[in-house]
């Protein structure tokens, strides 16, 4: 069984094997917190106003008081990346490295209020002369450690700062509206399938400027995996959303432009719009 949870302002619009209800004054960090999220969120669904949410309700990232985290280097995609874009500051070797370590890349990403949601608008720097978007799976993690679900991340990276130097990897990924996330969280006790399919398409006035795809099973290290090294010596007490990598990454000679729209799509889960300023 799985639930699909979208938050609005007010509340929690649940849809659950075809029944969907709304739950008024209730939020995202109550199903973070659960001690059995998908049966809480079927019992909210029991009680819940048939109706979707009322007029006036703000739709909104499906985020509480999480923090986002990321994995890098999870695609052998984006080693080559990484490897091509720092080699001229001689960081290139440092990439290689951790694709083939034993311990992940993990990074802060951002804090709730760099998160957009569902048709919001992500930034690219003013310093910056190269920016990507970076389609992900993202996982919802409990704050004892289970993966309750999944959603649909928007990794915005400024490739220009991050090539220049590694330890600039904080100002290249951690900014005002560097991160989006949704349309809403799947809560659930399944994880992708390796098949599943994560697209991007990128377009520009109106004509598609870019688009790719890939699979979950591109990802080199197991999902848990990157959860338990994210829990090690790390506590969340309202959970944590970790991006676990990208592996669509477009060509050298792209950039982000102000008024493109980014669609990113992963079977079961959903299409998550962004636009950029």
């Amino acid at each position: 069984m799985k639930a699909t949870v979208t938050n609005f302002s007010g509340g929690l619009l649940i849809e659950v094997e075809g029944r969907r209800g709304w739950a008024p004054g209730v939020d995202i960090d109550a199903v973070f917190t659960a001690s059995d999220p998908l049966g809480y969120v079927d019992d909210l669904l029991r009680t819940a106003t048939p109706e979707g949410p009322p007029p006036g309700q703000q739709g909104l990232a499906p985020i509480g008081s999480q923090e986002v985290w990321a994995a890098g280097v999870t695609y052998l995609r984006s080693r080559v990346a990484r490897v091509a874009e720092s080699r001229d500051a001689g960081g290139a070797t440092f990439y290689d490295l951790v694709y083939d370590a034993e311990r992940p890349e993990l990074f802060f990403k951002a804090t709730p209020h760099r998160v957009v949601g569902d048709g919001g608008t992500v930034r690219i720097r003013a310093d910056s002369t190269w920016n990507v978007p970076e389609p992900e799976l993202v996982l919802a993690v409990s704050p004892d450690g289970r993966i309750i679900g999944c959603t649909v991340g928007n990794d915005m990276s400024s490739r220009s700062i991050e090539g220049e130097n590694p330890l600039y990897l904080p100002q290249a990924k951690v900014y005002s509206a560097c991160a989006g996330i949704g349309p809403h969280l799947v809560v659930t006790d399944a994880l992708p399938e390796a098949p599943t399919a994560i697209r991007m398409e990128i377009r520009r006035s109106g004509d598609t400027a870019f688009t790719g795809s890939t699979t979950v099973s591109q990802i080199r290290r197991p999902l848990d995996s990157l959860v338990d090294w994210l829990l090690a010596d790390n506590e969340f007490p309202h959970g944590v959303y970790l991006m676990t990598g990208t592996g669509i990454v477009p060509p050298d000679d792209f950039t982000l432009d102000h008024g493109d729209e980014i669609r990113i799509e992963i079977d079961g889960i959903g299409m998550l719009v962004n636009h950029v300023a």
